[in-house]
């Protein structure tokens, strides 16, 4: 859901050489992370239709990404108990134990490639967008 690259490119240089092939474990490189186009509505809408949860990898060197990963949830999600992710974020490594029918994930690491329901790649030829993913799910729910 959220723009990755976007973020690296505007970090400083310093950092960015520091942190190179690691990116994930640079102090605060969560925390203000835009959400890539569509992503915010799919997830809304999606979760309309489906017993929605966010489920997402924090890296374990970066403790502050733990933090800023519920953080970005709030501010783009919303903190109230109306919200269509209150209390509906894991962080995990292993998302293969988790259970669900789909998991929508851009990589195939940390158990999303062995995920008991259906695993929708996001990025791929067959899913490369948000609005690919929904009008995908729509049929299924």
């Amino acid at each position: 859901m959220v723009d990755f690259a976007h973020r690296i490119e505007g970090l400083d240089q310093v950092v960015a050489d520091k942190y190179r092939g690691r990116m994930d474990e640079a102090p605060g490189i969560f925390a203000l992370m835009k959400s890539m186009p569509g992503a915010i509505a799919a997830f809304t809408e999606l979760s309309e239709l489906f017993d929605t949860y966010l489920l997402s990898t924090a890296p374990w060197r970066n403790p502050s990404g733990w933090q800023h990963k519920l953080e970005w949830v709030h501010e783009h999600l919303g903190v109230e108990e109306d919200s269509p992710a209150y209390k509906r974020l894991i962080l995990t490594h292993h998302k293969d134990l988790n259970r669900g029918d789909f998991l929508v994930d851009d990589r195939p690491n940390n158990g999303a490639e062995r995920f008991e329901g259906e695993w929708i790649h996001f990025g791929s030829p067959e899913f490369p967008d948000w609005d690919a993913v929904l009008i995908y799910l729509r049929n299924k729910a």
